[in-house]
């Protein structure tokens, strides 16, 4: 119980009542005292909040609801509120009977009354203990089922994983071929690629759609921190342990867990995870009893593994296990194509999600430069991108202004080198005639008078140089 709990104490007996508070006070407790059952019970129903303790007497008077029929009613009010009954000489068999209809402990009132409740309060803590914990439990599991709910709900049509190339097409089947062996799997990427979605992927599309799909960042903790994460602990396992606490493994069985940034943990850490994949057993910190859990592993990964095992900071034994499935994402640059469809992707989301914000499409030159970008930080720094666009936009479309300004310097000088493009050399050409175009009218304000003559063109040939390339939106 908190250092301040509320106690409800309700006794015929004035000075049974006294010394019971007298002693919870003593203990930190704030107790309220009451002469009759009902009057406890009016004021449960009205100030029930924050109470963590009745203690009620068995026998009120032949007037007065007994104890029984008031612990009934409390049990109604407030289902998880313990309840102390009180009882006199000769009354062990209604005390039984209190306790089966939920009553947590009964004491005999006798000289010894004081320290009956000592020990009985003893037992309510570690009563609570398990009831705060019930409660915690319920409160990750209510998380986890939003975070189900969501990916069921987002991930619909092929996960949400939008795509225009062959590249993607090949990983979802790759994903579908997969999705239902229990087995690890390995995700490797740049930053940003979208890991995570397809380890989503993995685990909805399979035969564990319906099971926990539980996530951690490795690279976000401490070796410490990530193995209590992982493997839970017991209550005074170390310094601020004060409950015992279930980790990810046990959350997650009978589903997946996704372990991201594998590739930043400890060796230590590592050959202890690698028991645990390989048994699907483990102890809690602190605990002494093997839990046995069937969990499926996704682990994700931007690091160079390969070069991390040569340097003697990744071991090659968990690695091996990790890649029963190997899934390599192929970094934006390398599918352009899929630009376009995400842009759109990206814009309607925001549009749903900020009403103040409308759906808006973006202009050919706006796309252009997107579409030359060499993106460092991939599909996440795209949606960023756009984003911060729909934000500034003023009008019904979005422009080369409105796109952030490192993507338009890098973009624009991309498209008027033809750097980083594929093609033969007359559609390289292609594409560095389109970047002058755009280099012109973004230094222009968008002005295609301004722009024509600042490249020396009449009007009428800039107009159609535009139409040439599509660069126009009529």
């Amino acid at each position: 119980m908190s250092d301040r709990g509320r106690v409800l104490i309700a006794d015929d007996q004035p000075e049974v009542r006294e010394l019971l508070a007298e002693k919870l006070r003593a203990r930190g407790k704030e107790a309220e005292v009451f002469h009759t059952g009902s009057e406890l019970l009016d004021h449960l129903a009205v100030h029930g909040e924050g109470v963590e303790l009745a203690v009620l007497d068995l026998d009120f008077g032949a007037a007065e609801p007994d104890g029984l029929a008031v612990l009934k009613r409390v049990r109604r009010l407030c289902p998880e509120l313990p309840v102390i009954i009180l009882t006199g000489k000769g009354s062990v068999d209604s005390a039984v009977a209190a306790v089966q209809e939920g009553a947590a402990d009964y004491i005999e009132k006798d000289l010894y009354v004081e320290d009956k409740l000592e020990l009985s309060m003893d037992k309510v803590e570690r009563m609570l203990h398990v009831l705060q914990e019930n409660a915690r439990l319920r409160a990750e599991n209510e998380t986890l089922d939003r975070d189900n709910l969501y990916y069921r709900s987002e991930l619909g049509a092929r996960y949400h994983i939008v795509q225009a190339s062959g590249l993607v097409e090949q990983i979802l089947r790759q994903v579908q071929q997969v999705a239902s062996i229990p087995r690890p799997v390995l995700v490797r990427g740049e930053r940003g690629t979208g890991k995570e979605l397809i380890a989503a992927a993995l685990h909805y599309g399979g035969e564990r759609a319906d099971r926990p799909f539980v996530k951690l960042n490795c690279s976000a903790l401490s070796e410490t921190l990530l193995e209590s994460e992982l493997f839970g602990h017991e209550r005074g396992a170390f310094t601020g342990a004060g409950d015992t606490r279930r980790g990810r493994f046990e959350t997650a069985d009978g589903g997946t867990l996704f372990l991201d940034e594998i590739g930043n943990t400890t060796l230590e850490f590592q050959k202890t995870l690698l028991r645990v994949i390989e048994y699907q057993e483990f102890e809690r910190i602190g605990g002494s009893r093997t839990i046995r859990v069937d969990v499926r592993i996704v682990a994700a990964t931007n690091a160079n593994l390969e070069s991390e095992i040569e340097e003697g900071r990744f071991r090659a034994d968990l690695y091996d296990r990790l890649r029963f499935t190997e899934i390599s994402l192929p970094p934006l640059r390398e599918r352009r194509e899929d630009i376009r469809p995400l842009v759109a992707f990206f814009s309607h989301q925001l549009s749903e999600e900020v009403a103040s914000i409308p759906e808006r499409t973006f202009d050919e030159p706006s796309l252009a430069v997107l579409e030359s970008y060499a993106w460092p930080g991939n599909v996440r720094e795209l949606k960023f991108a756009v984003e911060r666009a729909l934000c500034v936009a003023r009008e019904d479309w979005v422009t080369v202004s409105d796109l952030p300004p490192e993507i338009v310097g890098e973009g624009g000088s991309a498209l008027m080198r033809g750097a980083d493009l594929p093609g033969t050399f007359d559609e390289q050409m292609t594409a560095v005639e389109r970047g002058l175009l755009l280099a012109a009218l973004e230094r222009s304000g968008s002005s295609q008078k301004d722009a024509a003559a600042a490249l020396g063109l009449t009007y009428d040939r800039f107009r159609h140089l535009l139409r040439k390339h599509g660069l126009t939106r009529a």
